[in-house]
């Protein structure tokens, strides 16, 4: 069984707490956060502490505070010949400051609290200083999930590039057809299936087959109007999305 202490208390604690709470191949030891209020609700589950000096002994300590918390945190730590690892996407290996032994384990899913996580689902990105740290790290993400990819810190870097494009610049969008939406008395949810059904398109082609619009058929009356009905804001990226689609068809036509 491999022995886990989580510091930190945000979103990506509280999916692996309770999901490691539950984990038969796991033992959570511990749970650090500098302040209690967040990790208050595991007391009768693991023990949990805001004093590093009280560091549990584990296998793998997993940092999960925010990117600019990470060296910080990390360098405080006086866990040597221990595996430190942290779980963010966009910051190297290197930035973890401890004496201990270095791994990342990032998982490929955006979290909040009060949405359930399937893990089974979630893709594990691991790495690792030595050959015998990244077996350990295996072992836990399989543990959790078969999607397990052996990625750098380079490779992690533009990964997380490329989710934040899919993920949160998607969301945006639909934010803001959502605004167009309630301007207009429409349900937002009329364009559910429309997003479902793209997102299901993708799983089985290309982005670049799946294209479709406008923008894609260069039909410039559809996008006059279209710009003609948006603000200012809306309208720059209106412009900005559909020049980058024509160009990258009318490139390929």
């Amino acid at each position: 069984m491999i022995k886990v202490v989580i510091l930190g208390g945000g979103n990506v604690s509280y999916h692996l707490t309770t999901h490691f709470l539950e984990n038969t191949q796991v033992e959570l030891v511990q749970i650090f956060n500098r302040t209690i209020d967040k990790i208050l609700k595991f007391k009768d589950k693991t023990s949990i502490t805001t004093n590093l000096n009280e560091l549990k002994e584990a296998d793998i300590y997993i940092i999960t505070v925010s990117d600019d918390a990470i060296a910080t945190l990390s360098s405080e730590l006086n866990l040597k010949n221990k595996l430190v690892v942290h779980t963010s996407g966009s910051v190297s290996l290197e930035q973890l400051k401890s004496n201990a032994n270095k791994g990342v384990f990032y998982l490929l899913q955006s979290f909040s609290k009060d949405t359930e996580v399937d893990f089974s689902n979630i893709p594990i990105c691991i790495e690792a200083e030595r050959n015998e740290d990244l077996l350990i790290l295996e072992k836990l993400g399989r543990s959790l999930s078969e999607n397990i990819y052996f990625i750098d810190s380079s490779q992690r870097q533009k990964l997380h590039v490329a989710a934040v494009f899919v993920n949160n610049f998607v969301n945006h969008l639909y934010y803001l057809g959502n605004d167009i939406c309630e301007e207009n008395n429409i349900p937002f949810e009329i364009l559910q299936p429309l997003i479902a059904e793209t997102a299901k398109k993708i799983t089985n082609l290309l982005p670049f087959e799946a294209q479709t619009g406008p923008a894609k058929r260069m039909d410039t009356k559809t996008i006059k109007k279209h710009k003609a009905m948006l603000t200012k804001s809306q309208e720059e990226i209106y412009t900005l999305l559909t020049n980058s689609i024509y160009k990258t068809y009318g490139e390929k036509l």
